[in-house]
Parts: C-alpha cells; structure tokens; sequence
C-alpha cells in the first residue's frame, strides 16, 4: 500500500472512531449536548486533531445523521429485497417492520432523525436522500403494483395530490398529471403515519393506551397497505 493509501486508511478508521464514540455520547447525553471535546477526550485526542476530521459539531452531527439514515434505509431495502417482486402486501410489511425493528434497536440514533430538532443545527441538503430511502422503497412497490394493474391509481380519487409539493409522485415513481388523483398523497399519509406510530411508542406516548406495540403495529400496517390499494 502507497503511503498515500496508509494515510487515507488511517483518517477512515479515525474517522469511524469519532462517529462510533459521538454515538455513545448520544446515548448518555443526548445531541443537543454532542461536545466535540468530549469525543476527543474519551478519545485521547488533542481537541484540535479532532477538528481537522470533523471541523464543527455540526459536521458531526451531519455525519451521524446521515449514518443514522442510511442504516434505517439499508435494514429496510435489506429485508424488502427478500421477499418476492410480486408479493406487493409482504414487500410492504417487510419494509414497515425492519424500520420498526430498527428504531427499537438503535432508540437514540433514531431520536436524533425523528426527534425533537436540535437546537442551532441546520440540516443540509446531504441528508435529503438519505433521509428518503424508506419512503422510496414504499412508493417504489406501489408504483410496481401500478405497473402491474394490481394496484387502482384512480381508486379513492379525492384529488388529493394536489395539495403535495408538485412534482412529488414524478419524483417518487407515481402517476402523476391526474388532478383527480390521491394515490401519491395515501402514499405519505401512509409514510407519515408509519414513522407516527414508531414515535409515539419509543418516545413513551401510547404508555397505558396500547398494551402490545407489536400486535398494534402489525395491524396498522395491515390497514395502510388497505388505503394504498395493495391487494
């Protein structure tokens, strides 16, 4: 290996260090509290040799952010791709069910995702796709469904699409150009309400009103696929 590629491997593995030691910190802490000088310190690094990975804390969080994202994304497309094309209903729960079982795993990185902003940080745009991967393999199975006739995209036609951002089917692979149309606005009330009902349980909201989470969840679930026209 080239010097030039010992010290690529050395920043890449310094780099992971810092992250996983910030993800501890998280836990204890909480993202509003991230101190870069407190990674370095568990770390014993200089505070300074910190900086020249992660320039700000904001970089940090950035970084833990779209880490966070990307593994919520990765274990949801994971557990879609085993099940089979035409199964659209099992496609559907299994994405719902990974990011459930996700976030039940990693509470605290899901917290900073899905939890209250943190105060001063201002996310950027590199965490806009990441961020989309759970919803975009929900719309891409619908859309599969479209594709096939098995799934109506006139059925339940409110006009409801009209009030997303325009351009959103297009973007997310469903038909578009239809004023009449509600297909693409079921696919984010389905989105929505799926990351609603993983909040509420994690941050402790359905305490003494739903007693099993697991039997809940499957239901809801069960229902969304129902509004969205998954046979």
């Amino acid at each position: 290996m080239t010097a030039a590629g010992t010290r690529a491997r050395v920043r890449a593995e310094l780099t992971r260090e810092i992250a996983d030691v910030a993800r501890r910190h998280l836990a204890s802490d909480g993202a509003a509290a991230l101190s870069l000088r407190a990674v370095a310190r568990e770390l014993g690094m200089a505070s300074s040799a910190v900086y020249r990975y992660f320039p700000s804390r904001d970089d940090l969080l950035t970084t833990l952010i779209v880490d966070a994202y990307d593994a919520l994304g990765a274990a949801a497309e994971q557990a879609e791709s085993a099940v089979a094309r035409t199964d659209l209903r099992a496609r559907w729960r299994a994405v719902c069910s990974a990011t459930r079982t996700w976030a039940v795993a990693h509470p605290h990185e899901y917290a900073l995702i899905y939890g209250s902003p943190v105060p001063g940080y201002a996310a950027p745009d590199t965490t806009t796709g990441p961020a989309a991967r759970v919803g975009e393999a929900l719309s891409r199975l619908i859309a599969d469904g479209v594709a096939a006739g098995t799934v109506d995209p006139a059925a339940d036609a409110t006009g409801a699409d009209t009030a997303l951002a325009a351009g959103l089917a297009v973007r997310v692979g469903l038909p578009a150009d239809d004023p009449g149309s509600s297909l693409a606005a079921r696919t984010v009330l389905a989105w929505t309400t799926l990351f609603g009902m993983i909040s509420f349980e994690l941050f402790g909201h359905t305490h003494n009103v739903v007693a099993d989470n697991g039997r809940y969840f499957d239901d809801a679930v069960e229902r969304l696929a129902t509004m969205v026209g998954l046979p």
